[in-house]
C-alpha cells in the first residue's frame, strides 16, 4: 500500500466486487481515483469494467495499473496486471502477439520470485494459450501441472483446481480421454463440494471442464456443466463467460441433432461476443458456419468460415465443404495443410482430419490416392484404440468402411460401415449417423442387397430430412432414385465396370436421360467443372469419341 492509501479506501469498492455489483465496484473506485490515483484502485477499476465490457477503460485502468506497480517495485502485483493485459489483448482485440508478449513480461518479473498465486495464474493462462491457441496439448499440460504445483504448495485450491481442470482438457487433447477424465471428475466434486471461493476461477474451470467434454464428445457431462455454468454466469452478470459457454453448448446441440436450439445459441452467443469481446468472435462463427454447412447453406457457411480465419473448426469446414462441393482434391490438400501445421499430439483435433482425408481421397474417382488414406486410417485407428471412446471407434470404423468400399471389398465395408452407424447410434449423433447409412447403402446395393441398400437410404432421408439437411438429403435422394430404376438384379461388382468408377457410371446414367453438365451437378451436388472431368475420363476409358458414343457403349454391357 501506498502510505496515503488506507484499506479502508479500498473496502467499499472491492466488497462490491466480491458482490457482483460491477457498476457500484466502478463508481467507487472512480471516487477513490478522483483524489489520489495508486494502482490497487486502478487495479479495481480495471476489473470492474472489465466485467462491465468497457474495453477503453480496461486498458486504460491496467495499464496505468502496470506502470504504478512497477514504479513502487512490487513485481508480483505489476505481473498479474500483465497477465490480465495478454488475455485482455487477446479478448478484446485479437492480439494473439501482443498477448504473448505480456505473458513473457509477466514470467520474466516473476523470475527469482518466491511461489505465489502470480505465478499460478501465469501458468494457467499461459496453458489456455498454448491449448487453444497454438493446439499444443503437451505445452498446455506442462503449464497446467505448474499452476497445480504451485496452487498447493500455496494452499490456494481455486488455482489448483483451475490447472487440473486445465490438465484434464489437456490429456484429453492427447487421446488420454479416461485419464482426463478423471480429473475433470475430481474439479466436478470439488465445486460442487463449495471448496472453491471465487467465482471468475470456479467458472473458468467450468467452461475448461465443457471444451474437455466436447473434444472427448462427453456429450452428457458436457451438457450437465453446460447448465450449471449458465446459471453461475447468469447469477453475477458474467456475460463473456455465458456467451463462451453457449458457442459450446451449441456443439452438443449440433452433434445431437438439436440444431434448432444450437442456432438459436450461436446467434445469440456471436452477437454477445462482437459487443463485450470481439476477439473471441472466431470461436462462434465458426461453430455457426459449420452448423450452416450442414444444412447445405453453402454460401453462408463460406462467409462465416472466411471470416474465422484460422480457427480449427474453419479450417476443417472449408476442407468440409470442398469435398461436399466435389472437390475432393481441394478438399484432400486443405486436410493435409490443417494436419501439417497440427503437433501430432493433439490426437483429438487430428481424428477429425483424418477422417475427412480418408472421405477426400476414397471419393476421387480414378485418381484416389488409397495409400494416403489407409495411412491416415492407420492413425485413426491408434487414436481410437487409446481413447477407446464410442464417438472415435465411430469414426475409424466409417473410414475404414470407406477405404473397403474403395478397394472394392463390399462385404468388408458392409461390416466396417454397420458399426460405424451403430455407434455413432449410441454416441446420440443422427447426423453423423445418416451420413454413414447413405454409404453403408452402397456396399449393400454392391453386394446385391437392392432391397437393404434401399432401407438405409429412406432411413437415413428421413432422419435427414427432420434435421433440414437439404444438401445431403439431395444427395441421397438422388441415390435412391438411381437404386430404385435399377432391377435387383442388376447389382454392379467392381468386375462388372468396364474400367469405369462407380461416380463415371452415375454420370453416364443421367447423361442417357437427357440431363447437361449444368442439371447433372446440381443433381449430384457437385461442380460442372467436375462433371466434365468425369465426361472426359469416361471418353478416355472407353476409346470414344462422344457422350452419345460412350452412353451406346455401356448400354451393351448392361450397365446402365
Amino acid at each position: 500500500m501506498a502510505p496515503s492509501q488506507r484499506v479502508d479506501d479500498l473496502a467499499p469498492g472491492r466488497a462490491a466486487l466480491d458482490a457482483g455489483a460491477w457498476q457500484e465496484a466502478q463508481r467507487a473506485f472512480e471516487r477513490l481515483l478522483a483524489v489520489e490515483e495508486t494502482p490497487e484502485a486502478l487495479e479495481g477499476l480495471g476489473l470492474a469494467a472489465w466485467w462491465l465490457n468497457l474495453a477503453e477503460v480496461v486498458f486504460d485502468s491496467r495499464e496505468r495499473a502496470f506502470r504504478a506497480y512497477r514504479q513502487r517495485g512490487d513485481q508480483k502485483s505489476a505481473s498479474r496486471i500483465a497477465v490480465w493485459l495478454a488475455w485482455d489483448s487477446a479478448a478484446f482485440r485479437g492480439e494473439e502477439g501482443v498477448a504473448k508478449g505480456w505473458l513473457q513480461r509477466a514470467s520474466r518479473l516473476l523470475d527469482g520470485q518466491p511461489d505465489s498465486p502470480e505465478h499460478a495464474f501465469l501458468a494457467a493462462r499461459a496453458a489456455v494459450f498454448a491449448l487453444l491457441d497454438d493446439g499444443d496439448p503437451e505445452a498446455a499440460d506442462a503449464l497446467a501441472l505448474e499452476a497445480i504445483r504451485v496452487g498447493q504448495g500455496i494452499g490456494a485450491i481455486d488455482y489448483e483446481m483451475v490447472g487440473r481442470a486445465l490438465h484434464g482438457f489437456a490429456l484429453v487433447t492427447t487421446g488420454r480421454v479416461r485419464e482426463g477424465l478423471r480429473e475433470i471428475d475430481e474439479v466436478s466434486a470439488a465445486i460442487l463440494a463449495g471448496e472453491l471461493t471465487d467465482r471468475l476461477l470456479i467458472a473458468l474451470a467450468g467452461c475448461y471442464l465443457i471444451g474437455a467434454c466436447d473434444r472427448a464428445r462427453d456429450h452428457a457431462r458436457a451438457v450437465q456443466w453446460c447448465d450449471r455454468i449458465k446459471e453461475h454466469s447468469r447469477k453475477w452478470g458474467l456475460k463473456p463467460l455465458f456467451a463462451v459457454c453457449r458457442t459450446q453448448y451449441a456443439s452438443v446441440c449440433m452433434w445431437r441433432g438439436s440444431w434448432d436450439e444450437a442456432e438459436r445459441e450461436l446467434t445469440s452467443a456471436c452477437d454477445e461476443l462482437a459487443i463485450c469481446r470481439p476477439g473471441m468472435t472466431a470461436d462462434g462463427r465458426a461453430r455457426l458456419g459449420e452448423l450452416r454447412r450442414r444444412q447445405g447453406r453453402l454460401d453462408e457457411a463460406a462467409s462465416l468460415f472466411e471470416r474465422s480465419g484460422a480457427h480449427p473448426v474453419a479450417a476443417l469446414g472449408r476442407a468440409t465443404m470442398a469435398i461436399d462441393r466435389g472437390d475432393y482434391q481441394g478438399g484432400a490438400d486443405l486436410v493435409e495443410r490443417y494436419l501439417r501445421h497440427l503437433p501430432m499430439t493433439n490426437c483429438t483435433d487430428r481424428a477429425a482430419a483424418l477422417e475427412l482425408l480418408v472421405r477426400a481421397e476414397t471419393k476421387r474417382d480414378g485418381s484416389h490416392d488409397l495409400d494416403r488414406a489407409r495411412t491416415a486410417l492407420k492413425e485413426l485407428h491408434s487414436i481410437a484404440a487409446r481413447a477407446d471412446t464410442v464417438p472415435l471407434l465411430a469414426s475409424a470404423s466409417l473410414a475404414a468402411g470407406l477405404i473397403a468400399l474403395a478397394e472394392g471389398d463390399a462385404d468388408r465395408a458392409r461390416r466396417e460401415l454397420e458399426d460405424a452407424v451403430d455407434r455413432f447410434d449410441q454416441s446420440g449423433a443422427p447426423f453423423e449417423a445418416a451420413c454413414a447409412r447413405i454409404d453403408l447403402a452402397s456396399a449393400m446395393e454392391r453386394l446385391g442387397r437392392h432391397d437393404t441398400a434401399l432401407g438405409e437410404l429412406e432411413r437415413a432421408i428421413a432422419e435427414l430430412t427432420r434435421l433440414d439437411a437439404r444438401l445431403v438429403v439431395s444427395s441421397a435422394q438422388a441415390l435412391r432414385d438411381r437404386f430404385s430404376a435399377r432391377p435387383a438384379s442388376s447389382a454392379i461388382t467392381p468386375k462388372d465396370t468396364g474400367g469405369l468408377t462407380a461416380r463415371e457410371l452415375e454420370v453416364l446414367r443421367l447423361i442417357s436421360s437427357g440431363l447437361s453438365n449444368q442439371a447433372i451437378a446440381e443433381r449430384l451436388c457437385i461442380s460442372e467443372h467436375t462433371v466434365h472431368r468425369h465426361v472426359a475420363n469416361t471418353l478416355s476409358k472407353l476409346d470414344v469419341s462422344s457422350r452419345s458414343a460412350a452412353v451406346a457403349h455401356v448400354a451393351k454391357l448392361g450397365l446402365l
